[in-house]
């Protein structure tokens, strides 16, 4: 599978909203209400990522091939301090056809070193403990940190925080990925 990653923009909102409305509906069916689902609006997520594009100091990537943006991985500073971790996860998401095929590997890969230019040091990710991709991040070396509850769609859910300590070793295990298969 051939593809690339390339830091995102505002001219990006529309299809990062729509990879992010189509994953949640994919992902979170079971998981989160049904309703809250069936709720989501690509127009207004496209409307937050153009003020998040137009405000934040975030780093936003977003993985395409010659038809579409189809995944992206956004992070930055932690945003609520944690143990002795200094950067966030903030949002990663694949479209369901492109998931298992090295792409999310990739977006870590590429955040993970956007971060640790930016002098930041570790890495965490909030993901609720039914997401399937609690295994992904397990792969990637990332280990427990803490629990919480979050409310999504008027139900109370579980979230883990998993991290990993060092972007250097996290770096050091995945040289080899590029972004292209």
């Amino acid at each position: 599978m051939n593809f690339r990653i390339r830091i995102a923009g505002n001219d990006d909102a529309a299809a990062i909203a729509r990879v992010q409305v189509e994953s949640w509906k994919t992902t979170y069916a079971g998981i989160v209400p049904g309703a809250y689902l069936a709720s989501m609006s690509m127009d207004a997520a496209a409307v937050r990522w153009r003020e998040q594009f137009a405000g934040s100091a975030s780093t936003v990537l977003v993985a395409e091939d010659e038809s579409s943006i189809f995944g992206f991985i956004g992070g930055g500073k932690l945003r609520k301090p944690i143990a002795d971790y200094d950067g966030e996860i903030y949002a990663i998401y694949l479209m369901q056809d492109r998931q298992r095929r090295g792409v999310g590997r990739a977006l870590t890969t590429a955040l993970a070193n956007a971060l640790r230019s930016e002098g930041l040091a570790s890495m965490i990710v909030w993901v609720l403990r039914e997401n399937p991709a609690v295994g992904f991040y397990r792969r990637l070396g990332a280990v427990p940190i803490a629990e919480a509850n979050i409310e999504i769609g008027g139900a109370m859910l579980e979230e883990l925080a998993l991290g990993w300590l060092s972007l250097d070793a996290f770096l050091d295990g995945s040289k080899d990925l590029t972004g292209a298969a």
